[in-house]
């Protein structure tokens, strides 16, 4: 089959039909009409469920959508994609993130083995290294244990990391506090080494390439502050680790080979906190819970690999987001964790799935001939209910939403868990269902003013949800829900015929960031606007700002 897709496929033009037909009802009447449809539009793996019911779809729906699935040869891509093809086609890589969690005796294709041997090794060096860490076996310059990580990356390198750690941080943790380091503003590194004791602070410094240029400034910087205060430049080696595609540029930074941890070209970026670059969640919440969010991923793998598409959770999502971005024009999904130590998942998904399927060419480099992805945004709930929820009701854009909710509570503080867990059941209900204006006039019947109010407060429902439960928040269900995204995420680009795992988009932004720092220490880069703003940069800093 062709690598691109093509508008002449029958089961598009079929939807476009079906869309026509299913777009005007609502859900209340799709409700009514199926006394069963919360158990069909439902999936479970143990310990994760997805339930669709209120997605504006039906069984017709999800046949076509299966079949469009059929005819872009989905179930091939899989395939093609665990056995290790360059299914990145623009760089000529396979795309093996899969392989990083892949579990022992589990089924390996015989071309792998190499390469999982060599994962293997490394799991090792990160149980033993983070072990010696939170253990007090590796010390600092002066003797002194580990107490504070910082974590110095940007996009894959950070996302990842971050939202890992603090999803799974807990109060009872005996390893080092693990902070993280991204964004080139340096009042936010001068912040936070305010605080940082370098005697006892390890730094991971964090690139692929090892040339990505807001990470080594932080690193410069940190490692100038790490020199100033301790005069020990013997000593580095006791508190600068890297991981990186790339040891020698590690080395040339004065990073010794003993420390640095290596991943591959084969890993990218996004797809790559299963890798050495989740070192800093190892060393936050330990090994053991780092390598259970690695069997949570291959659980999630194994199901993706193995199911069939019509119950295959990654499959019905990707589906879903294509029905609802293609079909029913709605151009954002936003995602809504109803757990604070989530509140990282929003920034990390949008990575994952923008940077990823945010492309206007096929794999051959033709235009595509529908939307691609859609913008992904949110906030935890019940912070976002006072923020942005007044849109979602009552706004004119129809926004279909992800609800994630952990039902497990270890806090023993079980009415506000109840609390939680009822503001999330209640955004899904009123969402699908709204408030008619008959229902707000008999809900004002007594007021006089009922027939002024009854248009302000009517909902007009019918705006579709999926929720994601937990049973619980841990690392395995966790490693579940973040590869059920990065599968989705691949679904989406095969119905779309585009390559998810290149991001050229990022590159010429980073190629004009090196020519205006150059223009900043002489005449300009010779494009009027940004000149002009260069000159006033510098005349702001000259008058001593």
């Amino acid at each position: 089959m062709s690598d691109n897709n093509n508008t002449s496929f029958e089961a598009r033009r079929a939807l476009e039909a079906h869309r026509d037909k299913i777009k005007p009802r609502h859900l209340r009447e799709l409700f009514a009409q199926d006394a069963s449809r919360v158990s069909t539009l439902s999936l479970e793996l143990p310990g994760l469920l997805l339930d669709y019911s209120r997605q504006r779809v039906t069984d017709e729906t999800l046949t076509l959508l299966t079949r469009l699935a059929e005819e872009c040869d989905l179930r091939g891509w899989i395939e093609r994609m665990f056995a290790g093809a360059e299914i990145n086609n623009t760089e000529r890589r396979s795309a093996l993130h899969t392989l990083l969690r892949q579990q022992a005796g589990a089924p390996l294709n015989d071309g792998l083995r190499e390469r999982f041997d060599a994962v293997t090794a490394m799991r090792q060096r990160i149980r033993t290294f983070a072990n010696a860490v939170r253990g007090g076996e590796w010390r600092g310059v002066g003797g002194e244990a580990i107490t504070d990580v910082i974590n110095i990356g940007i996009g894959g390198s950070h996302l990842g990391p971050q939202m890992a750690t603090a999803a799974l941080a807990s109060p009872t943790d005996a390893g080092p506090r693990v902070h993280f380091l991204a964004n080139v503003d340096p009042a936010l590194s001068a912040d936070m080494l305010a605080d940082l004791d370098p005697a006892t602070t390890l730094v991971i410094v964090v690139s692929k390439t090892f040339t990505t240029q807001e990470t080594l400034a932080n690193a410069r910087t940190v490692r100038q502050w790490w020199l100033e205060a301790t005069g020990e430049s013997d000593a580095l080696s006791r508190h600068f680790v890297a991981v990186t595609a790339n040891p020698d540029k590690a080395a040339e930074f004065g990073i010794p080979g003993d420390n640095i941890f290596e991943f591959w070209d084969w890993v990218g970026g996004r797809y790559s906190m299963w890798s050495a670059v989740g070192l800093a969640i190892a060393l936050g919440v330990g090994p053991e819970r780092f390598e259970a969010l690695l069997a949570g991923a291959h659980r999630m793998d194994r199901h993706f690999a193995e199911t069939p598409l019509e119950r295959n959770l990654p499959v019905v999502l990707g589906l879903l987001e294509v029905w609802n971005h293609d079909f029913l024009d709605f151009a954002t999904r936003a995602v809504i964790p109803y757990r604070d130590s989530l509140r990282f998942l929003p920034a990390y998904l949008q990575q994952l799935e923008m940077e990823s399927n945010g492309k206007r060419v096929q794999r051959d480099g033709s235009p595509v001939a529908w939307q691609t992805q859609p913008v992904v945004w949110g906030n935890v709930g019940t912070n976002g209910q006072h923020a942005f929820f007044q849109m979602l009701h009552q706004g004119t854009q129809i926004v279909p939403l992800d609800f994630i909710v952990a039902f497990g509570d270890d806090t023993g503080n079980r009415r506000q868990q109840d609390m939680l867990v009822a503001n999330c059941l209640a955004q899904a209900q009123a969402l699908a269902f709204g408030r008619t204006q008959d229902e707000t006039r008999k809900m004002l019947d007594d007021s006089p003013d009922a027939d002024r109010l009854a248009p302000h407060q009517t909902f007009p429902g019918n705006r579709p949800s999926s929720v994601l439960a937990l049973d619980r928040l841990d690392a395995e269900t966790l490693g579940m829900l973040v590869a059920l995204y990065e599968h989705k995420v691949f679904v989406t680009s095969c119905i779309w015929g585009i390559n998810p795992f290149d991001q050229m988009g990022v590159e010429l932004g980073k190629t004009l960031t090196g020519r205006i720092l150059k223009g900043m220490a002489g005449e300009g880069v010779g494009e009027p606007a940004t000149d002009a703003l260069i000159e006033r940069y510098k005349r702001i800093n000259s008058m001593g700002y």
